[in-house]
């Protein structure tokens, strides 16, 4: 599919992916429709060119109401995030029953094209890089659990119903707006307290960080590029990757500021955090697509950007 001039709905839309995506699909030309209970995202990231309905995806009227036949493709973002959630039986049952009800209103409507937003937490503590086809898939959160069970879902209608589906497989992605992530929550600690820094862990966990530009080009990218397939699954990161120590060293120089670091202590941030992610790019990049930024690059600029941003505003408002 060529994602110019075509009807897209984009679940989450007023979140921090979901925002970035929504602009670039609307500067291709796109009419994009958004749907969004603004849980953990911001009415005001929601770009005036866009529809906006404000409703929760666990409602059949509120799918049944953006899932028309005018939709050409459904880009489904919307979920609760949050690896370290405190009701993980409510996260996962909300999000697979999102998943499920999309998917059965895209059969109905007949809307043959699907994207989800997965991630690598479905991985859970594998060898690195991890390739698309590693098995077997064990994640260690229910956070990642869900996203595992919502893949699932997308197969099974890809392949009984002939709904094209599209599955990113996301690493960290940063960038503005980003909130309720290690660099928002530094830059906030350091401002608030400018000698000492608290640091989930030991500070040696190690992940793929990814600009959000890049992540949106590569979306994007990947849809206009491959031929109709059942499921075409693709890992989104880089190839290198940014320990949590390195983060807030780039953080606090940013800040010029000079904090000692106090550690949690353990080999990872909570119970569930995989404390190394490295994914394999090989079947991304094959398509000729590359990111701009490597991840200590895009570390770098995320942070130069919140600190910015969240200078403007107090940090726990931006997401009302």
């Amino acid at each position: 599919m060529k994602l110019r001039n075509k009807s897209v709905l984009v679940t989450g839309g007023g979140g921090f992916i979901g925002s970035h995506l929504v602009e670039h699909l609307l500067k291709l030309g796109n009419d994009v429709h958004i749907v969004d209970d603004f849980s953990n995202s911001n009415a005001n990231w929601v770009p005036s060119d866009a529809k906006l309905t404000m409703g929760d995806l666990t409602n059949c009227e509120i799918i049944e109401q953006v899932v028309g036949p005018e939709i050409d493709i459904v880009i489904h973002l919307a979920a609760r995030k949050d690896p370290n959630d405190d009701d993980p039986d409510g996260q996962f049952v909300e999000n697979t029953t999102m998943t499920r009800l999309l998917l059965k209103e895209c059969q109905i409507e007949n809307v043959n094209e699907f994207v989800f937003a997965s991630s690598s937490t479905i991985y859970g503590e594998a060898p690195r890089p991890t390739p698309e086809n590693y098995a077997p898939l064990e994640p260690i959160s229910v956070y990642g659990a869900s996203k595992l069970g919502e893949e699932g879902l997308v197969s099974s209608y890809a392949h009984s119903h002939g709904i094209n589906s599209y599955i990113f497989r996301f690493a960290n992605i940063v960038g503005p707006r980003l909130r309720g992530a290690v660099i928002p929550d530094f830059i906030e600690k350091v401002r608030s307290d400018p000698k000492s820094l608290t640091i989930l862990g030991d500070g040696r966990q190690e992940k793929s960080y990814m600009h959000i530009t890049d992540c949106v080009e590569a979306m994007c990218h990947v849809i206009n590029s491959q031929t109709s397939v059942p499921v075409s699954t693709f890992n989104l990161g880089t190839k290198t990757t940014t320990s949590v120590d390195q983060i807030a060293n780039i953080v606090c120089n940013t800040l010029d500021e000079s904090p000692d670091y106090q550690y949690t202590g353990g080999d990872r941030g909570w119970k569930g955090d995989v404390p190394k992610m490295r994914l394999s790019t090989e079947k991304l990049t094959s398509t000729g697509w590359e990111p701009k930024y490597e991840s200590d690059m895009a570390v770098r600029l995320a942070v130069k950007e919140l600190a910015t941003e969240l200078s403007k505003g107090n940090y726990s408002d931006s997401l009302k």
